[in-house]
């Protein structure tokens, strides 16, 4: 039957309903994208964070790799493990053998301890003293053995299974590798003994523990018998996990969405490259990655509800009021489709088809004036917003320079009081370079001027402070030419001399480095061999550095807190959030800042 052929209501009512259930395909079209979307999300964000982890185990387990080949490759280790003299082995060679290996549990803080095995029985420890009553148990000796005889240890070292003390309720794992004669004696290339070094699974457990997963996530380290080493769970360390390595292995490498205990998880394993069949294994709760998307999830829900349930009250106003003046309104809101502005529907009756066509017309004067309304105001924001921008900036700007002018000053009247003339004479022409540039018009400069700046600045500390500091530049030649604001690396620089090195006993060193970083942009290093921050300190600075200007509290900071939140907040009103100043700082070892903006030529 021909669609012409129908009455006008069924007509309108076929329209209707057409609406209806296309909408409700959008609706579910848009749910299953967003199903997928959230999934995807979710893998991701798990890939992210068991990477991470991944990328610092096998970081650790290098480590250990390497303090254990440094030992069997040792020539003292060698010496010790070949001598049969026993007074010698005691006084002469072990002594030696004992400090190395001292050294390096000292330089390592993964390794609790190592110890040296010669083939004929004799040993040789370096211990930590809180875990050194294991290596005096007979289950040591017969746990280490299996390993020993493993014909695979001969062409690399291996990670063992737990062993566990049931007298001291302790857990410890170690990495052994065969100590092979090459000194050149008369056991040239033979096996000589064993080293095995002691995993602190305290500080793996600290590093798992740390790492940035959802608040009800987990994270494993399963070893090769899917023992879990460490685990952001700790009452799971030790155990056997067995719940989702059930599971095809490569759909896990990917990230698989399941149910376990009755809740969506999200489970991903990885292997790591520095041991072999050993695991990280995440367990990230899906609802958790979901959790920002609900509100959007609802309201949709609720707006496609309002739009079907307004379909069907149009189709029913219509169906009762729609009769001799429908058309005229129909040819009329086809010219408004046009967007003839100017025009306005005709009222051709006094009934609700009249009223309508009356609200319309109100309806579209209001959108008319509404319109003009809204581009007037978006046009006034912006300019305001361009205003407090630029005002921002250069009250940020105009901080850093008074401060810089205040210390260079009482340096040169310290110089000047102490030494004569020709000090006072040097720190003058080095302060007529910097002044010249801060003055300058252009905001972007080429980073050689920039450095220029902070070779002037250096020359004046080094009259001030009588040679006392290193200081040494490495900017690499191909970033001279880019382009950067002015005035951000000499404060810094500052900060490093007044409040890091100035406060040394003894002479310290600062560096500046400059290098171009894998995603093109420009980073800038200045380190201090000075008194550093307290962690306390260095917290509340990073949390000042991640508020918006508008966020922080405007008295009770140090000149040095105000310099570094001064240069970060100009570098994000310039380039964006992506870019800035980063701190990091240990007490007794110094401060690194790190500069960070984009390339521009």
């Amino acid at each position: 039957m021909k669609t012409s052929k129908l009455k006008l209501k069924h007509q309108i009512w076929l329209i209707f309903f057409i609406a209806i259930a296309l909408f409700a395909v959008m609706v579910v079209y848009f749910f299953y994208s967003f199903s997928h979307l959230t999934q995807a999300r979710a893998a991701k964000f798990g890939n992210q964070m068991i990477e991470q982890t991944r990328s610092k185990i096998d970081s650790v387990f290098n480590d250990i790799r390497v303090s254990a080949g440094i030992a069997v490759n040792s020539k003292l280790i060698q010496e010790y493990a070949v001598e049969d003299d026993d007074y010698k082995r005691a006084f002469d060679s072990g002594n030696y053998a004992l400090d190395l290996m001292d050294y390096m549990r000292s330089f390592n803080s993964y390794v609790n301890g190592i110890v040296i095995d010669d083939i004929r029985g004799k040993q040789l420890y370096s211990l930590d003293s809180s875990g050194g009553d294991i290596f005096f148990l007979h289950r040591y000796a017969s746990f280490i053995r299996t390993y020993k005889d493993d014909p695979s240890l001969r062409d690399q070292g291996m990670f063992t299974t737990l062993l566990k003390d049931d007298r001291t309720k302790t857990e410890q794992f170690f990495y052994i590798a065969q100590i092979v004669e090459s000194i050149g004696g008369i056991h040239f290339s033979q096996l000589t003994g064993y080293c095995t070094v002691m995993i602190d699974m305290d500080k793996l457990q600290s590093l798992v523990e740390n790492t940035e997963l959802t608040p009800n996530s987990t994270l494993y380290i399963l070893n090769s018998q899917d023992e879990v080493i460490a685990s952001t769970t700790a009452k799971a360390r030790g155990t056997w996990f067995k719940d989702a390595l059930s599971r095809d292995k490569d759909v896990l490498l990917n990230g698989v969405k399941t149910t376990i205990g009755g809740e969506e998880i999200l489970v991903q394993v990885k292997g790591l490259e520095q041991a072999d069949g050993w695991r990280i294994v995440s367990m990230i709760p899906v609802h958790e990655l979901t959790a920002d998307m609900n509100p959007m999830r609802k309201v949709s829900i609720i707006v496609g509800i309002g739009i079907i349930f307004i379909l069907m009250m149009m189709g029913i106003f219509f169906m009762n009021n729609l009769m001799g003046p429908v058309m005229g309104l129909v040819m009329d809101m086809k010219r408004v489709g046009r967007r003839d502005r100017g025009f306005r529907i005709k009222v051709r009756s006094t009934n609700e088809v009249g009223s309508l066509a009356r609200d319309i017309n109100r309806m579209m004067d209001e959108m008319d004036g509404m319109t003009r309304e809204m581009f007037t105001t978006q046009a006034r924001l912006h300019k305001s917003e361009l205003s407090q921008k630029q005002a921002e900036f250069s009250a940020l700007q105009s901080q850093i320079n008074p401060h810089f002018l205040y210390n260079t000053l009482n340096c040169i009247s310290g110089i000047g009081l102490e030494y004569g003339s020709r000090e006072i004479a040097q720190i003058t022409s080095c302060m007529s370079k910097i002044f010249r540039y801060s003055i300058k018009q252009d905001e972007l400069v080429q980073l050689r001027e920039e450095v220029e700046c902070i070779q002037a600045y250096i020359k004046i500390i080094a009259i001030r402070y009588e040679n006392k500091f290193a200081m040494s530049m490495e900017v690499e030649e191909g970033l001279l030419e880019l382009k950067t604001p002015k005035m951000i690396l000499q404060p810094l620089v500052e900060n490093a001399v007044y409040h890091g090195l100035e406060r040394m006993d003894q002479g310290g060193r600062l560096q500046v480095t400059g290098c171009l970083e894998a995603n093109g942009d420009v980073c800038v290093r200045i380190m201090d061999t000075g008194k550093g921050m307290e962690p306390g300190e260095l917290a509340a600075l990073q949390t000042k550095l991640d508020m918006e200007v508008s966020e922080r509290e405007p008295h009770g900071h140090s000149a040095k807190s105000i310099g570094l939140t001064n240069i970060h907040d100009r570098l994000r009103l310039l380039f964006g959030a992506r870019y800035g100043i980063a701190i990091d700082s240990r007490t007794g070892y110094g401060t690194t800042v790190t500069v960070k903006i984009p390339s521009l030529r």
